[in-house]
């Protein structure tokens, strides 16, 4: 992959999705309907789905692409593909909370190589450069001319005094049993992948999720956060997380800055 190729493209697609979604986040009538697996979709989600799956394939049309709105149609796993969600939190849109996000990211021999991380109604664009450093985008976001890049990097960790975040519609009793295994100044409750982003920037420590999550869901959050220095890993050993996988699910993860000392 031409990753100098690659950033332009997934940005603009990024933006303008954004568009199309805030479009419908203006409207009295947002669409929802109920997915199979019981979760909601929007008029958003489909619109920001064709947009950015219709600009992929024009730039990049012999690379896999997997979409959480076409996943049906998938293949059941992949070792080179691009990654979509259009529209993650869309609980958080629905319920016009703001923190939701455009995630695309580039994924190869399971490891998210480059991603970006888009959240329209707050404005907040994180993406990795072609070089694999994450930043986040300030300024107009005009869509064919970055603005100021700020090169984002995890925190320095103080593990006596932790910040942590979790998901804020699906945050339970054993996350936060977990969350009490450490030494916590606070905590935060977030949506969508914009968690990922609030570790690459060292605005938290540490983002443990103990619930169902698919690689569409993570991909470009965990580019993003590896380009600022930091790690994913599962739940249940502390290997690194993988992407490719049977079926596109994964398991319970750990989002963190080096030098927190993780718990079991």
């Amino acid at each position: 992959m031409d990753f100098n190729r690659l950033i332009p493209v997934i940005r603009r697609l990024a933006l303008q999705a954004g568009d199309r979604i805030m479009e419908v986040y203006n409207t009295a009538d947002f669409g929802v309907k109920t997915k199979s697996d019981a979760s909601p979709v929007t008029l958003a989600d489909e619109a920001a789905d064709a947009l950015i799956s219709a600009g992929l394939r024009n730039a990049f049309p012999d690379v896999t692409l997997i979409t959480e709105e076409q996943a049906a149609s998938h293949a059941l796993s992949a070792q080179t593909f691009l990654i979509v969600d259009p529209l993650d939190g869309t609980k958080e849109f629905i319920q016009r909370r703001g923190d939701f996000t455009v995630n695309i990211a580039y994924v190869e021999n399971g490891v998210p190589l480059r991603g970006v991380v888009y959240a329209p109604a707050q404005r907040r664009l994180f993406y990795t450069l072609a070089n694999g450093a994450a930043v986040e985008e300030t300024g107009a976001l005009d869509k064919d001319r970055p603005g100021e890049l700020l090169r984002i990097g995890v925190s320095t960790p103080d593990n006596d005094a932790l910040m942590v975040v979790a998901s804020k519609s699906h945050r339970d009793a054993a996350t936060d049993e977990y969350i009490n295994k450490y030494n916590v100044r606070d905590s935060r409750s977030a949506g969508s992948s914009l968690k990922f982003c609030l570790v690459a920037t060292g605005e938290a420590d540490l983002y443990p999720r103990l619930g169902r999550t698919m690689e569409w869901d993570t991909a470009a959050g965990d580019a993003v956060l590896r380009g600022a220095g930091g790690q994913m890993v599962r739940f249940d050993d502390h290997t690194p997380l993988a992407y490719g996988k049977p079926g596109w699910d994964n398991p319970f993860f750990i989002a963190y800055a080096p030098g927190v000392e993780l718990k079991k």
